[in-house]
Formats: C-alpha cells, structure tokens, sequence
C-alpha cells in the first residue's frame, strides 16, 4: 500500500521540528513558530527556507487538527509541498559539511618562493589563489588579481621589469588583504554559502574559504572553497 503525502509530510515535519529543538537545545514544549525564530539566527538553511516553514507549521496543523477520520485528512499535500519539505528535512537533519564534501590536499607556497612557482601551479592545476606562508606561519593569498597589480606597477611606458620577484613581494600588491576566512571542517556547506553573501552586503568579495580542523590560522590546511565550487552543489 502506497504512503499517503500527508502521511510522508507529518513524517518529515516531526523529524523537523525534533532536529530544530536540539539545535536551539530546547528540551521542553517551544512552539513550532518560536524555533524557527530561534533557529534561524545560526542555521542557514532554516533562513533560506523560513517562509516554506511558516507555511508547513500551518499546513501540519490543518491536517492533524481537521483529520475527519483515520483515512481522511482536510488537507492532502500535492506532490511538490511532499517533496520540498522531505528535502529541506535532509537539510536540516543531514547537512553536508565542507571538510567531507570539500576536503583534499592543498598546495601552498612558501613567501620567499619566486612569482613563477605560483603562476606554474595555478597554470597546471586553474587555481585562482594559492596560500602562502612564512615558514609555519600562514601569510595569506597570492590572486590573480594581485599579481595583475603587481605586474602594472613594475611595468613603464616602453618595458616590463625582467626582474623575478618572490611571492611576498607580489603580496604587497594585494588590495584585499583579508579576502579570505578560516573554517572549521564541520561547517555545513549551507553556512559556508553564507559567508559570501554576507561578504557580497558588507560590499567584499572573498576569494576563498580555508578549511582547518577547527578554524585555527595556524592549523594544517585540509581543504579550500571559492565561490565557483559552491555553484556546482545543488
């Protein structure tokens, strides 16, 4: 026998509501509304899908208040309202996190290493940026744009300088020194989105996420996000 949608939406929105009262660590009765509310100020995926929420709260309770007998509800959800909350429900309860969906070996450089280090490997491998450090210690990014500034600044009206400058020179030529932000490794994917847009209304742009274990400057890298990465997640 066939699972009805209000079966299968009373099914998700229970295990909403369960998952959404131990983020907001409420062990007592909170009304569906208030944890959203409460919810959304850390999480997200409950801002993005806040309204959808609002409206599931009252669906659910025109399906349990109104049921006028066990085979019949008032309200049957159509397919697309089923689908929608089991999928925001693997969101909330599942949520994919950087350090598995974005972990892999990252290759850094040295400050003192010459610029033609990092144009080879951003050649070969179509990087954007590449970390670098001053022995241990994290120094920040070498960008495109940053060498771009670099090379206008060496070059006159007839000539280029021949000169190979080390990557701690072209770092100087860095506009955007803080154009990047460390992370821990189980940052959900759905809030690293957010710190580009929140980086995009403050009017920045960053170039890229640093995974770490815990967000540590210092720590080993363990993966690294840009913007492009996250328009290939669904």
């Amino acid at each position: 026998m066939s699972v009805k949608n209000s079966d299968r939406f009373i099914i998700a929105y229970n295990r909403i509501e369960k998952t959404l009262s131990k983020k907001v660590d409420e062990s007592g009765f909170l009304p569906f509304y208030r944890l959203i509310e409460k919810a959304k100020i850390k999480n997200s995926v409950v801002r993005n899908y806040e309204e959808d929420l609002r409206e599931f709260g009252d669906l659910r309770n025109a399906i349990i208040h109104h049921r006028t007998g066990l085979d019949y509800v008032i309200a049957e959800p159509h397919d697309d309202i089923v689908e929608l909350i089991e999928l925001i429900e693997r969101k909330v309860s599942n949520p994919l996190n950087v350090g598995a969906l974005f972990g892999c070996k990252v290759h850094t450089l040295q400050a003192s290493d010459p610029l033609t280090s990092a144009l080879r490997l951003m050649r070969d491998n179509k990087f954007g940026q590449v970390p670098i450090y001053e022995n241990e210690k994290f120094k920040g990014l070498i960008t495109a744009a940053g060498i771009t500034h670099w090379l206008a600044g060496q070059s006159t009206e007839d000539s280029i300088s021949r000169e190979i400058p080390t990557l701690s020179d072209v770092y100087n030529y860095e506009k955007r020194k803080e154009s990047f932000e460390f992370v821990k490794r189980d940052l959900s994917v759905y809030e690293a989105e957010d710190y580009f847009k929140r980086a995009i209304t403050k009017g920045s742009r960053l170039e890229a996420l640093l995974i770490t274990e815990n967000a540590g400057h210092n720590e080993k890298l363990i993966g690294i996000i840009t913007p492009y990465d996250l328009l290939k997640i669904d």
